[in-house]
């Protein structure tokens, strides 16, 4: 790569490998040596030999083309990295907010299922009072009987809340954190 470099940035300055070994004080045999990658400047030489040349000693090494693209190329990783990672906190706060939906459904349906049951389990089973009650208010004018209704489990109630509840459960399943 570094004698790719210095014979193609002598070439474009239209130097001769005489010529630029003059200005390095050194002799044409070790600048013939560079270009074909037999030998390396060392450090100092590398310095004025990227002087003459107009150019940086990372480009001479040929690291500037390689940088600038990759600084480009980290520049964008970084603009997605951290697009990434705001997006996976958004869909982080979403999945937490949706199971919590789904969870508060889920207690609440499941108390509507309970209430609905236990009031038929505390008429039929427990209490074991017969099927409708009448019940003697004293009125002004003398006792007004009322025919009481005994409760019943409502189909449609229980239905919906048991759909509600099962989609609860999806819900809460499909937000389960993965690892």
């Amino acid at each position: 790569m570094l004698n790719e470099n210095i014979k193609m940035l002598r070439k474009s300055k239209g130097l001769s490998q005489e010529e630029l070994a003059v200005k390095l004080n050194v002799v044409r045999q070790t600048v013939s040596k560079w270009e074909k990658g037999l030998s390396v400047p060392d450090s100092e030489m590398l310095i004025k030999l990227a002087d003459e040349l107009d150019t940086s000693v990372n480009n001479l090494l040929g690291e500037t083309a390689v940088t600038e693209e990759n600084s480009e190329l980290k520049i964008i990783a970084a603009k997605l990295e951290l697009l990434n990672e705001q997006f996976a906190k958004q869909n982080e706060a979403h999945r937490k907010t949706k199971r919590l939906v789904s969870v508060i459904f889920c207690v609440i349906s499941s108390l509507v299922l309970f209430v609905e049951f236990f009031s038929w389990i505390a008429l039929y089973i427990i209490d074991r009072t017969p099927d409708t009650s009448i019940a003697i208010i004293g009125g002004s004018d003398g006792p007004t009987q009322i025919l009481v209704a005994e409760p019943t489990i409502n189909p449609i109630v229980v239905i919906l809340t048991v759909a509600v509840i099962i989609l609860s459960v999806s819900g809460i399943y499909r937000t389960k954190k993965r690892s």
